[in-house]
């Protein structure tokens, strides 16, 4: 078995991030609910991308590249914090977004902006169609060049998640249940498998903000880390629990995930995003409206950060 610590990576960010009960949510749901503040990994807005971006980007180094790629979304968090770590990491990141959502200069585009980043729109939901224009704007500059894929969503992006779940095994608390979102794989993935490594008798859900099939998605993920880990373990579907919170679309705000949004910043004083913290919390909110949780059993929701967002939806 390979340790986390035999994997290239370069520090991004500050670790451990908090874990703090949220008593007023707490005494609302009659649950023990905690968070995880992955908000505040330190670099960019922080968020939950900083973890995967330190195996990635040590990666990429070792491969001697110059500039960076990734894509998603044009609000994409992920995106954002790719350009931010790799600036700082004296590395050009070019992103090629989907031209999808909001375009305009606010949110995160205004930070991509801010950062001089090259941003380029293409015009397809096909990430074969997306990698392709990568390879031909990397022929363009002649330099080294890394790809990125979606939200850092592959098996070394994932190991970020299986070093979460042991920081939090140190954290001096159980927890029964840990909640978060997923919107690429990658962090559920991580968490999954971390929590069958260091969190025994912790179970993960994973709150779906778009419609890909991480039914499939999710396992596959946790038994790539796996093997990249040397480890040998049988991974099914009775590991994790999905459940469909999406709502009217993918960066499309609902009404459970605004609700949630509004609840978190009023009794709390902590501002989640309306793309999939919002969405996220929401779920949790449900489970506990249905008594999924035991009252005396500790819940911890990971807040995976995408401030950004806050300023780009209505």
């Amino acid at each position: 078995m390979r340790t986390l610590e035999n994997f290239p990576r370069v520090r991004l960010g500050l670790f451990p991030t908090p874990v703090h009960k949220l008593e007023n949510i707490s005494l609302l749901l009659h649950r023990n609910i905690f968070i995880k503040r992955d908000d505040l990994t330190g670099l960019g807005l922080g968020g939950n991308k900083i973890r995967k971006l330190e195996f990635l980007l040590a990666d990429a180094r070792a491969q001697g590249a110059e500039i960076v790629f990734t894509t998603g979304g044009a609000q994409s968090n992920h995106a954002m914090l790719t350009a931010a770590a790799a600036g700082k990491l004296g590395m050009k990141a070019v992103l090629v977004l989907k031209k999808r959502g909001v375009t305009e200069c606010v949110g995160n585009q205004f930070l991509e902006r801010l950062m001089g980043t090259e941003v380029r729109f293409v015009d397809t939901d096909d990430y074969a169609d997306i990698y392709a224009e990568m390879d031909r704007i990397g022929k363009e500059y002649g330099q080294p060049y890394y790809k990125i894929p979606c939200g850092g969503s592959n098996a070394l992006g994932s190991l970020g998640y299986v070093d979460c779940a042991r920081e939090i095994a140190g954290q001096g608390l159980h927890f029964d249940h840990i909640v978060c979102a997923e919107g690429s794989g990658g962090t559920m993935a991580g968490l999954a498998l971390g929590a069958k490594l260091f969190l025994p008798g912790t179970k993960v859900h994973g709150m779906m903000v778009d419609t890909d099939p991480f039914d499939r998605i999710t396992p596959a993920l946790m038994r790539e880390a796996a093997q990249l880990l040397g480890i040998s373990m049988e991974i099914t579907q009775q590991d994790f629990s999905l459940r469909d919170m999406c709502g009217p679309g993918y960066a499309i705000p609902s009404e459970a995930g605004n609700a949630a949004v509004t609840l978190m910043a009023e009794r709390e004083g902590i501002f989640l995003d309306p793309v999939y913290t919002g969405k996220a919390f929401a779920g949790l909110l449900e489970m506990a409206e249905e008594e999924v949780f035991e009252e005396k059993e500790n819940i911890l929701f990971l807040h995976s950060g995408g401030a950004g967002g806050l300023f780009a939806i209505q």
